[in-house]
């Protein structure tokens, strides 16, 4: 896989970052939960080597900046050009660190997207399999096979550790420990305690379809709710403010004397295309994963 701001696919990567190992030893003690968000990410690698990799990447980026702000400044004669080089080249220092060390927790929270999208169906899915008489192992291949994005990616996996001769409460447990999502979690569970006392696995499924279904419900209604101060804000700021706030600057001007220069209208016209930018985004963020 890559990883952003890595310069070198992983492999080779891990090669030129052990010169920063020792570093990455002792900054992981400052970054416990590091290695259970790479497990969960799906990112297979040591918190130690991944630390590694993000310094080198900092330090790549730093010194591949530096050089090019130098070069530039010298061909375009900035005074100073060594010294504003560096400044500049800071930047390129801090941020890919930090954002590779963010990135299993963007990977996380797609993957829980993902999953909250598809879960309904797939528990459904598996409680008409288990209705059936199909027994779980089956039924969870027919998951793992129908297109249920990153669920069915867990349960192909668990099938192939069955399949191998691990014990199915065991591969189940296993992916409960890597798996980020709450809910995904929470149901693995129930069905493996129903597997080790011996209870109807179909009953279990049954209750938690019902109980998904009607927190998928209370989730859809608290967005409607949202919705109407949201579009009143929209209304507020992106149409009534400008409209009037325009209004008034001309009706000043006019009657003061005051010439208006022609930047204020480009500014009230790029502050507008940012805040629509920004509310989509507000909006999307706040759409709950599941499907109708």
């Amino acid at each position: 896989m890559r990883i952003p701001f890595m310069p070198f696919p992983l492999e080779k990567g891990k090669r030129f970052s052990n010169v920063f190992i020792w570093i990455a030893d002792d900054l992981a003690k400052f970054f416990p939960a590091l290695q259970t968000k790479l497990k969960q990410a799906g990112i297979e690698i040591k918190a130690r080597e991944y630390i590694s990799l993000a310094l080198f990447s900092s330090f790549f980026w730093f010194c591949f900046m530096l050089f090019l702000f130098s070069f530039l400044f010298f061909a375009l004669k900035v005074p100073k050009p060594l010294l504003y080089s560096f400044l500049i080249s800071l930047i390129f220092l801090f941020l890919p660190f930090n954002y590779i060390l963010l990135y299993p927790n963007f990977l996380i929270i797609k993957k829980n997207r993902d999953i909250d999208k598809n879960l309904l169906f797939a528990v459904k899915h598996l409680l008409i399999q288990i209705k059936s008489g199909i027994p779980l192992y089956d039924s969870l291949v027919s998951v793992a096979k129908s297109g249920y994005g990153v669920i069915s990616e867990e349960f192909e996996a668990c099938t192939k550790e069955i399949a191998t001769g691990k014990d199915q409460i065991e591969a189940l447990e296993a992916m409960v420990i890597k798996n980020p999502n709450l809910n995904f979690r929470r149901i693995i569970w129930q069905i493996i305690n129903s597997l080790r006392a011996g209870a109807d696995v179909g009953a279990t499924l049954e209750s938690i379809a019902k109980t998904l279904a009607q927190e998928q419900n209370v989730q859809i209604r608290k967005y409607g709710s949202q919705l109407s101060p949201l579009a009143l804000m929209y209304l507020m700021i992106s149409v009534i403010l400008p409209t009037l706030g325009t209004t008034f600057i001309i009706i000043f001007a006019t009657f003061s004397g005051t010439q208006i220069p022609p930047s204020l209208f480009i500014l009230i016209l790029g502050f507008l295309v940012l805040f629509q930018f920004a509310f989509l985004g507000m909006i999307k963020s706040r759409r709950p994963s599941v499907e109708i």
